[in-house]
């Protein structure tokens, strides 16, 4: 035979080989896969046994051997809910609240700190009031203070304030303004004495001091004090501040660096700090708890007493509380708890402060005996208010009844009552009083 036939036959046979091979490439493999390199380690099949793709469950003779699958793609994973922002949070609280449950969030009633009375009992259950200012003077230490709130808390229900948690109060400065004393608490110095301490310091101070409020169950301490008395010469004759050493210095600056450390340091520890009295008490002479037609002639609205306030709102609190004073150059037509120029137009406007705009007591105030209880809160809420404080609890229900009077026959007001209770909501929910537990 010729070298060109045999030529002919080899291409041939190669031409059989490459369609031999392509059928079996195109055809499926055999039932166990080639291991990978992450389980190149694995045993082979032993006969009778059949090895699928992960996931899958084979039988064998016997028995049935599941094999692990393989863990779902991000892409498969469900996305958690988005946690909902403490707006959204108050928003969702506030249209499960009856009209009465509303009001009550924008009052707080005054307790005593040994322990609540039947009014006070009433204005939570019956008023449905879901904030609480504990008054008076103890000296039986913090175990027997977080019993007392306890109590109060066990107090929060369904029908009372649709399960919402109340912020508790109390006054807790130092120096002859201390409430809560005996063991677990420190002997606080006065403002002025807290005023020559370093700021750091201070605030380390004051994060103890707030420690301790918290291990007893309190989450609101109406501190600092930001009232700048003009001089140690002034101070004795200052009734409200300066007689009792209130004061953290004798200039905006000094207030402010101390003030406002005082301020951190209560945060730090968890405790939201209300700075006080806005505008500002420190150039009265009289005494507005004690004394009717208190005026702080000297006060105007961009003047240098407001600088510490201003810091305060700067460095994130949540509260601030108006006084009960007269302020005729800046509004000389109102009081400032009913002045909508001082908390819409400062506060608000001036200062951008967005939190809980408190009262002082509105309920045993002498400043206040003009007006009738049952205006007083509504007044407060109408200029711009967000909750009425009243100490006495025994009062605490025309307070009440005069906001839900006027809610109910004025439209406009029953949104602005809605917004401040909205305000009470969203600072809770911040503060984690709206979330289970």
């Amino acid at each position: 035979m010729s070298r060109r036939w045999w030529l002919g036959v080899v291409a041939g046979l190669a031409v059989v080989l490459g369609i031999i091979f392509a059928v079996n490439a195109a055809s499926p493999g055999p039932t166990t896969a080639a291991p990978t390199e992450r389980d190149s380690t694995a045993p082979a099949p032993t006969p009778g046994q059949t090895t699928t793709a992960p996931g899958q469950t084979t039988t064998a003779p016997g028995q049935t051997t599941t094999v692990p699958s393989q863990p779902p793609s991000p892409s498969s994973v469900p996305s958690p809910p988005p946690v909902p922002s403490p707006v959204q949070e108050a928003q969702r609280t506030l249209a499960t609240l009856t009209p009465e449950q509303r009001v009550g969030q924008v009052l707080m009633v005054g307790s005593p700190v040994s322990g609540p009375d039947a009014a006070t009992l009433a204005a939570l259950n019956e008023d449905h009031v879901g904030n609480v200012f504990l008054k008076g003077r103890s000296y039986a230490g913090t175990d027997v203070v977080a019993g007392v709130v306890a109590s109060l808390q066990a107090q929060v229900s369904a029908p009372g304030t649709a399960g919402v948690r109340q912020f508790i109060a109390t006054d807790q400065e130092g120096g002859m303004v201390q409430i809560m004393n005996g063991p677990g608490f420190s002997d606080i110095p006065a403002a002025v004495v807290q005023g020559a301490l370093d700021p750091g310091q201070l605030r380390a101070d004051a994060k103890l001091w707030g420690n301790e409020l918290a291990h007893a169950g309190v989450n609101v301490n109406f501190a600092p004090s930001l009232d700048t008395v003009p001089g140690a010469d002034f101070a004795p004759a200052n009734a409200p501040i300066g007689h009792f050493g209130r004061e953290y210095g004798y200039t905006p600056a000094d207030v402010s660096a101390h003030g406002v450390a005082f301020a951190q340091g209560m945060a730090d520890a968890g405790v939201a700090p209300a700075v006080k009295h806005f505008p500002g008490l420190g150039r009265v002479s009289a005494n507005t708890d004690t004394t009717s037609g208190v005026t702080d002639g000297i006060t105007v609205r961009n003047g240098p007493f407001i600088a510490p306030f201003r810091d305060a709102v700067r460095a994130g609190v949540r509260w601030m509380m108006i006084s009960n004073a007269s302020y005729p150059s800046i509004d000389p037509g109102e009081i400032a708890p009913f002045s909508s120029i001082i908390m819409r137009g400062m506060v608000r406007d001036d200062l951008g402060f967005t939190g809980i705009i408190v009262s002082d007591d509105i309920c045993d105030a002498v400043q206040l005996s003009f007006a009738a209880p049952s205006d007083r809160a509504a007044d407060f809420i109408a200029a711009g208010g967000t909750m009425a404080l009243c100490t006495n609890q025994n009062i605490l229900p025309q307070l009440s009844q005069g906001i839900l009077a006027r809610q109910a026959a004025d439209q406009a007001f029953a949104a602005v009552v809605d917004a401040a209770a909205l305000k009470v909501l969203e600072v809770k929910a911040e503060s984690g009083l709206l979330s289970a537990g």
